[in-house]
């Protein structure tokens, strides 16, 4: 029997677990109406992270980049008292797998430097790690609401950059993360 998830007393069936993160664990979810990412919040510790009220982070990290004109998946239903988060579901494949069977496009490139131009010019700065974008219909999402303040560290020139190719930091993630 599949496993049965609730947001705000409605029911949906977990296909499977996309991945998990620094604030939660992502399924796919389903209803009888289609298929949604549901976020449930984790809280197990993260070293380089801090974190507030996570459910209320991802409510207004996802407002700020709605406003920034970011392209994101629609938040569809928040559950409080669960926490949890349920997300239209952007089909396709990461900028990630992309990149590991060799089929990235410069379009894409062109595509989040637009993203960051938009960024930088709200203070504001995403996580670039490209397990976080996915390519539907020859356009790029960010699928993580998380954000924050820019810093020139963290901006995508200066650190994402570095895992949107076959570089040696992304093919050092790739060993270290080989089966999973």
């Amino acid at each position: 029997m599949a496993e049965k998830m609730l947001v705000n007393e409605k029911e949906y069936e977990i296909e499977k677990l996309l991945g998990k993160g620094k604030g939660g664990y992502s399924y796919l979810a389903s209803d009888s109406a289609g298929q949604y990412v549901l976020k449930q919040i984790h809280h197990e510790p993260c070293s380089y992270y801090q974190f507030g009220n996570k459910v209320e982070a991802e409510i207004n990290d996802y407002r700020r980049l709605k406003k920034i004109g970011i392209r994101i998946p629609k938040m569809l239903d928040v559950d409080m008292e669960r926490e949890r988060i349920l997300k239209e579901y952007i089909e396709g494949d990461t900028i990630y797998d992309l990149v590991r069977q060799d089929k990235m496009e410069a379009v894409f490139i062109e595509q989040i430097k637009d993203m960051c131009m938009r960024l930088y010019n709200a203070n504001t700065n995403i996580d670039y790690f490209p397990t976080n974008f996915v390519v539907q219909n020859e356009k790029i999402y960010y699928i993580d609401f998380e954000c924050n303040d820019y810093m020139e560290e963290w901006n995508f020139e200066n650190w994402g950059i570095k895992y949107w190719s076959k570089t040696p930091e992304f093919m050092k993630y790739v060993q270290e993360h080989a089966g999973e």
